[in-house]
Order: structure tokens, then sequence, then C-alpha cells
């Protein structure tokens, strides 16, 4: 199982601030929503905790996504990110 946080693919955050890959395949202000729609139409198998806060904010619930996914975190937050911008054109 891998965690994805919408922070993770946040191009408007910091490395330091969450954001795990280059700004290049980042979005802006993705949301739980975004990331499930992308993840569906991939075909991957998720759970969604809505109510979730990640820990550098744990004031604020951006809730995060579970996915089954074999190879690696970064790969599969990459092909995320890259069908969120093909679905927001």
């Amino acid at each position: 199982m891998i965690t994805i946080w919408p922070q993770y693919l946040d191009k408007n955050l910091s490395l330091s601030e969450g954001r795990k890959i280059s700004k290049e395949y980042a979005v802006s202000n993705p949301t739980i929503a975004e990331i499930e729609r992308a993840l569906k139409r991939l075909g991957f198998t998720y759970n969604s905790q809505k109510e979730r806060a990640y820990p550098g904010k744990w004031y604020e619930k951006s809730g995060r996504v579970l996915v089954e996914y074999e190879n690696t975190k970064l790969e599969l937050i990459k092909e995320v990110s890259l069908k969120i911008k093909e679905i927001r054109k």
C-alpha cells in the first residue's frame, strides 16, 4: 500500500513542505477528488480517507489516498500527477 497526500503533488509547496516530485510534474492545488479521478482512469485499486491530516499540517484535513501499487512511490506520484494534468486540459 502506498499513501498519496495531495501535498506530494502540489507545485506551490517546497520539497521541505511535502512536495515529492519536481515542479515540472507537479500540479497546483491538487484535490483528493482529482487524485481519485486520476487513479480510477489509470485503473488502480485505492481507498480514500478524506478526514486525515498531513502530518506537517496536522491542523488541515486534506485527506489521503491509499493505493495498491507494486513499483516505487515516486513512479506512482508522477503517473497520477501527469494524469491530473491531462484531465485538467
